[in-house]
Order: C-alpha cells, then structure tokens, then sequence
C-alpha cells in the first residue's frame, strides 16, 4: 500500500499518492485504510471539552468584513437553526478537523451544504447541476464535506418540520448515492471523467410525472429571471444618457463616498488585472463593453459583510453583461488542511471552480483590491437555486441523490475515487456512520443556534431583520 501523505500545498493528494497504480491497486489501498480509520469511526459527534463557544466563532469569522454590515449577517443567522448552519462555516470546519479522517484529499468545496448545488449555464447554455458556491474550497480531506452536506440535510429536513425518520432517510440517501457514484467513477478513464457532466434536463427526465412538470416550470421561469436581458430592468434604470444601477435596499447600494456612475479608482484598477486572468479570446469579448455603474450588494448568508459589488456594462446598444465582484478570504479550511497554493485568494477560488465543475463561467476570473482580494463572475448567468424551504420527504430525497451525485463528481476529478470507493465499500456501513453523525451534529447546530439568539436577546450581539417576503 502507498504512502499516505498529509500534504496542504498540493491541490491532488489522492492523485499524488497513487500515480502509477491500476484502479484495482488503488481500491486496494482505500481498502486498507479501514485499519487505520475504520469506516463505523466516522459515526456520532461529541463535542471536545476545548471547544471554543460558538458565538465566538460566528463572531471571529466576521474579522475584516465590513461593520455596517454585520448585523444583518446576525439578522440572517439566527432566523432558524439552518440558515444558523449555513453561516457556520468556520464553526464546522473547526469541529471536523477533530473527527476521523483517511488522509486523502481531494479539492474540497468547504461549505458543501445543500443549498450551495443548483444549475447554472455552461457557455454552450446547457444548463448542469452541481456544486456553485466555492468561496470556501481547498485541498482537504474528503469527508469533510460528504459530512457538512449530510448534516445539512438533516438540518432542512427539521427545519421543514420533517420527522427524524425522514430527516435520517435524506442523510442516508445523500451518502449512498455518493458512495455508488464514487464507485461508478473508479472505473472510468479520466478524460471521460473529465468530460462527464450532469445535465438537469436528463436528472428531470427521471422524476415522476407530476414533480417533473413541477420542477420544469420552475426551471424555465429561473432561466428567464437570469438572464441578462431580463435582468437589465430590474437591476437598472436610464438617468439622461446612460443606464445605472437600481438602489434596493438593503441589498443593493451606492458606496455614500461614489454617487451613481462615478467609479472609484480602485475598482477600475482591479479590473485592469482582472483582464489579464480571461483566456485572449474572452479578453475581446470583454473589450466590448464599458463600464458603466457599480453598486454595493449583499449576498449570501455565510458572506454578509465581505466586500462584493455587482457591476452593470454595456455596448454602445445598451447590450447588458452584469458582473459579480466578491471578496475571496482565506477559506474557512485554511487553518485545518493548510494554507492555499495561491497568493491571491481570488486565484485559489478560480482554480477551485476550474477543478469542481464540469464547466465554469468564461468571464470567471481574478483580480486584487487594496486589502483584498476578489473574484470575478457574471451575475446569476441562468443560475437555479432550489427552493429548499418548500421541500417534502418526497423532494427532499430526490435532491439528496442529485447532491450526492454532484459531490462525488467533482470530488473524483481531483482525487482518486478507486480509493475513496474501496474505502467506502460496496455495503452501508459507512453511510449509517455519516447518517448517524448527521443527526448528532444537527443537535449540536440547535444548541450552537440557541447560542446566537441568547446572545442577540441579552444585546451581546446586535441584529438587523429584514421583512421576509
């Protein structure tokens, strides 16, 4: 059996670590490594006697983020035990590193939770399904995010109002179909590998009737809400003789030091580099329109608070393209799995993008600010978030295979999944282990939540709500 090698720099430890072997040599290794890491270690949590409060860790997460901001992250975080879980990051990220691990890396998404998979168009508009939220990705251990994306099933299912039953079945679901996939991907060659996407239209195709026709009307009514043209309205209006941003707070606003259309310097600078990050032929497609007005926006969750501006170009024709910038930070994994490869942390989510997905954005790219660094990509480019909230057992079961799938997808581009799959195996042991650690940790992500509200009723920690539409 090779070595296994605990590496933070490399982005391909599994690869590394079985250059040269056949699959059946390397499934044979993942295999052994049940002695060292048995697959049933994985079951349950208990938290360790150091483990820091977390309210101390939702609160160190927000260093360096914009001030005026952070109640509102506050806001959006204590509003139930999942959108708790969904700012958690840091919190979880510190409480795996604690738990059993093989040793194996691959590209790590870092926050692989539920809602951070959906559809998005490729540049050829075929719209796929799998991971879109990579601000936090690293090479780490692999089980670190088969578990954050296990447990948050169990959170949405209680979050639902879902009994246990149904919330263990979703975990169960979730972890099978990873297993499975990881197995199916072990056997094919890597080009084909490479190649291989997960097309929505397809995973549609095999839902039952009713929940098909469902799911298609939502997809073409957030095909048409993305794109650009579509967009343009809503996100703009005419002021004399050019198009500027909408301010809709508290979302989306102008910096109080830069009125409408007057760019700061910094950005404009910022985008001279960014430029240089673009493959020649997008360079020239990006030549063809001018910037025009930038706005404050506030995204996410996890993110409220990071820098990130929505930016409206057009051509001479009022053509729109509307670019997000956002701040890349250190990921939440760094101090676990170790420091990235990249000196800008807006490369590293780049290359985590390039590594994860089947196909990225072709204005995907780079850049650095003062202070930050930042990442580039189009605004909501017909991208399909799911509706979690609304999800039944039924729902909910179905998107555990299609998450389940897209993880083991983008894990086996960057690792080795004939290891990983001979780790695993071919029965359910290590899925009732993750199942049941899902369970047990969604307890600790109720205590961690009732944690923040304590400390938002008692004032130690300030919060803005928004009205819930």
């Amino acid at each position: 059996m090779p070595t296994i090698r605990r590496r933070s720099a490399g982005a391909s430890t599994g690869r590394r670590a079985v250059q040269g072997l056949t699959r059946a040599q390397q499934y044979s290794a993942g295999k052994a490594l049940r002695e060292k890491c048995p697959r049933d270690s994985h079951a349950g949590w208990k938290a360790p006697s150091t483990r820091a409060p977390a309210v101390d860790l939702v609160l160190e997460a927000e260093t360096g983020r914009m001030p005026e901001l952070l109640p509102l992250r506050h806001g959006r975080m204590v509003r139930s035990a999942f959108t708790f879980y969904r700012g958690a990051a840091l919190t979880m990220a510190a409480d795996l590193a604690v738990t059993p691990s093989t040793g194996i890396k691959v590209q790590c998404c870092g926050d692989s939770h539920l809602c951070n998979f959906g559809g998005f168009a490729t540049p050829e508009r075929r719209i796929i399904f799998a991971i879109n939220d990579l601000d936090e990705t690293l090479p780490a251990p692999w089980e670190w995010d088969v578990k954050r994306l296990a447990a948050s099933f169990v959170v949405a299912c209680q979050d639902n109002g879902l009994n246990n039953a149904a919330a263990k079945d979703a975990a169960l679901t979730c972890v099978r179909t990873y297993r499975e996939s990881m197995a199916e991907f072990g056997q094919m060659k890597t080009l084909e590998l490479w190649y291989l996407a997960l097309p929505v239209e397809e995973m549609v195709a095999s839902l039952p009737l009713k929940l098909r026709e469902r799911v298609l009307k939502r997809l073409e009514k957030e095909k048409a809400k993305s794109r650009g043209e579509e967009m343009f309205p809503k996100l703009a209006e005419r002021k004399g003789d050019v198009h500027l941003i909408k301010d809709q707070l508290p979302t989306i606003f102008h910096h109080e030091d830069h009125p409408p259309g007057e760019i700061q310097q910094s950005l404009r600078d910022a985008f001279a580099t960014y430029r240089g990050t673009l493959a020649s032929s997008y360079q020239s497609l990006f030549d063809r329109y001018h910037l025009q007005d930038a706005a404050i926006k506030v995204v996410g969750v996890g993110s409220v608070g990071t820098a990130c501006w929505v930016l409206l170009f057009t051509t001479g024709d009022a053509d729109p393209l509307f670019l997000q910038v956002k701040e890349a930070r250190a990921s939440v994994l760094e101090r676990y799995a170790g420091k990235s490869v990249f000196p800008n942390h807006g490369q590293r989510v780049v290359d985590g993008y390039r590594r994860m997905q089947s196909a990225s954005d072709m204005f995907l790219g780079w850049s650095h600010g003062p202070k930050r660094d930042y990442f580039i990509r189009q605004l909501r480019d017909i991208k399909v978030s799911p509706m979690v909230e609304t999800f039944g057992q039924t729902e909910m079961d179905l998107y555990a295979k299609w998450c389940g799938r897209a993880l083991a997808l983008s894990h086996a581009r960057s690792g080795s999944p004939s290891m990983i799959s001979g780790y695993m195996g071919k029965s359910d042991v290590f899925d009732k282990a993750i199942a049941s650690f899902s369970r047990a940790y969604a307890d600790q992500n109720e205590q961690d939540h009732a944690a923040l509200a304590h400390a938002v009723r008692t004032g130690k920690v300030k919060a803005v709500f928004e009205k819930e539409s």
